[in-house]
């Protein structure tokens, strides 16, 4: 409220400033039509100086800006795939029983262009993303996440990802399936209700995952092909693939 009174102070001393000077000006020269002349010019002038500087500068600058800001956001979405991210999804992909099934769809090698990706992509968006309890390193998965949790809480404590809901809704999720892992001294006597509502964190965390992932690469792809090849020769979805070095 004080913010706004003093905006419009600052705007009446402005108007009360300029007509004092075309006052003064008529004072001196007695020249009317001169002052209405050159008034009538300038406001015109306005319109035209509103369209340079709103529409066409400031859009500019903005979308400079917002190519900076995802630039900024992609660095950090490169970060967390380097140090857990692509070795989480390998492991989630791991104990999927049809996991098989993706095989065939996502094996691109280092020339992979966008028709591969495109592939890559739809093959993605419509696996059914199903883990197996069975199949889980409880263990192993616990001590994976909750030795990264300083990591996940600095990464959601960055400003820049307020830009991408996408991957703050993923961080969550990861964050969220490492809190109910660590509230269990155990995993061997877990009841079935316990071991199906993990599993359902789970889930949501490797679909939210690989779809992040893919996009991720997307980006590499179109902006930086040497980063992308790597990240290709480590796809957890290739049986093929690189070994991943672990972090933990």
């Amino acid at each position: 409220m004080k913010h706004a009174k003093w905006q419009i102070l600052l705007g009446l001393a402005l108007l009360a400033l300029s007509a004092a000077i075309y006052f003064l000006h008529y004072l001196i020269f007695r020249d009317a039509h001169h002052i209405f002349l050159y008034l009538v010019g300038d406001i015109a002038f306005v319109f035209v100086e509103v369209l340079l500087v709103t529409l066409i500068i400031h859009g500019v600058l903005e979308a400079r800006e917002k190519r900076g800001r995802l630039t900024k956001l992609n660095m950090v979405i490169g970060v967390f795939f380097s140090k857990m991210g692509t070795e989480l999804l390998e492991a989630l992909a791991g104990w999927d029983p049809k996991v098989e099934e993706l095989h065939a769809d996502m094996t691109a090698r280092n020339g992979a262009q966008g028709p591969a990706l495109s592939r890559m992509r739809r093959c993605l968006e419509k696996h059914a993303y199903g883990i197996a309890a069975t199949n889980v390193d409880w263990e192993g998965l616990r001590a994976r996440l909750v030795g990264n949790q300083d990591f996940l809480v600095s990464l959601l404590e960055n400003p820049i990802l307020l830009e991408h809901e996408t991957f703050t809704n993923l961080l969550w999720a990861v964050f969220h399936l490492a809190e109910e892992l660590d509230a269990r001294k155990t995993f061997g006597d877990m009841p079935d209700s316990d071991r199906r509502h993990l599993v359902g964190d789970m889930n949501r965390v490797y679909g939210q995952l690989a779809l992040q992932w893919m996009a991720y690469m997307e980006h590499l792809s179109a902006n930086y092909p040497y980063l992308f090849s790597l990240a290709l020769r480590m796809n957890p979805f290739d049986p093929g693939r690189s070994p991943v070095v672990s972090s933990s």
